[in-house]
């Protein structure tokens, strides 16, 4: 039987609402952090297939989540299509070449970069109970190009977003090699074990709106439908973060199974707004988790009756602060757990 995160993904409400979170695996956990310092930096940790799997499984032990996400990174891609990617100590990633100075043709794939992931996914789902739902993941083009263009995370992605402009042509090259490597990588984790898959668009926010169309829901409708073809069944859930009144037009337009909610979204006009019957996931502001109190347990309540008429999955509305409080996730899932909509 599955359980209640894919029933939900598949449009199937239940009594309970199941729910995990972005980023539930990571540095607000002692055992992860004493995990990373003993294997090193994060890309080590990363293609540790043994290590990234442990990670991956620590927050269901510790809370119970119907789902377990695997733990790796979005810029796992850009390396597999030949970019350097490097974690140094206190910084963010940096990739190189960057495409802002170099042709995407000057790349050289490695496709065996993708292996050690497929090995934590088989880990991970072999030391599951079907109760629990193995979620897959990849960026969605937008969002990896702007790392692959400027070679490092910016905050308005000034380079790609003038790269499109500037060079369509060009920067449709590089979203459409992207696309392709993004369609093997999720068919690659649901043949290891995957049950259902998330596409990250973290950046879906910095782009106007006909861009938003072009380079976010014009990929993601590609990616959703050759997953679709490859893996007949297997849910897809499309997050925008910050795609604000586009969020409705992205969840019609781009075939996706559940669509991701972040915090600035209102719950209400969401559950209004998008199509009938269609699987949602969020929205609490990680902030408000990290805050804690009876505003937390107030909002997760409103989230919960915002949308009790359709399936829902309680989620974030981006990922969990390293500083989080275990008490405050404690205090959130009995919230989630108690609810009877």
């Amino acid at each position: 039987m599955p359980g209640a995160l894919l029933d939900t993904l598949n449009g199937r409400r239940g009594d309970q609402v199941p729910m995990w979170l972005m980023r539930q695996a990571g540095r607000y956990l002692p055992e992860y952090r004493a995990l990373r310092a003993e294997k090193g930096g994060f890309l080590a940790l990363v293609y540790d297939s043994e290590a990234a799997a442990e990670v991956t499984l620590q927050p269901i032990r510790r809370f119970g989540f119907d789902g377990v996400i695997l733990f790796s990174d979005i810029l796992i891609v850009p390396y597999a299509m030949g970019q350097d990617l490097t974690f140094g100590p206190g910084e963010g990633p940096r990739l190189r070449p960057r495409l802002v100075d170099s042709a995407l043709e000057a790349l050289q794939a490695v496709p065996e970069r993708l292996d050690p992931i497929y090995r934590t996914v088989g880990l991970v789902k072999a030391a599951l109970g079907p109760e629990t739902t193995l979620l897959g993941f990849a960026g969605s083009p937008w969002t990896v190009a702007t790392y692959m263009v400027a070679g490092e995370g910016s905050k308005d992605h000034h380079e790609a977003r003038l790269l499109a402009y500037r060079d369509p042509a060009a920067f449709s090259r590089i979203i459409s090699a992207i696309e392709a490597v993004t369609v093997d990588y999720l068919v690659g984790q649901i043949a290891a074990g995957a049950e259902a898959v998330q596409l990250f668009d973290s950046w879906a926010g910095s782009l106007a709106p006909d861009q938003l169309e072009r380079w976010v829901i014009g990929p993601n409708a590609r990616i959703a439908a050759a997953i679709h073809q490859h893996c007949p069944g297997v849910p897809v859930i499309g997050f925008p973060k910050g795609a604000g009144a586009k969020l409705a037009d992205y969840a019609r337009e781009t075939g996706v199974d559940a669509v991701g909610v972040d915090e600035t979204i209102d719950p209400v006009w969401a559950a209004r707004e998008l199509p009938a019957g269609m699987p949602v996931q969020g929205n609490l502001d990680p902030l408000l988790l990290l805050a804690g109190g009876r505003a937390l347990m107030d909002r997760t309540q409103a989230i919960l009756q915002a949308f009790a008429g359709r399936p829902h999955v309680f989620n974030l509305g981006h990922g969990i602060g390293q500083h989080t409080p275990i008490s405050h996730v404690e205090d959130l899932i009995r919230t989630v757990r108690a609810w009877r909509g």
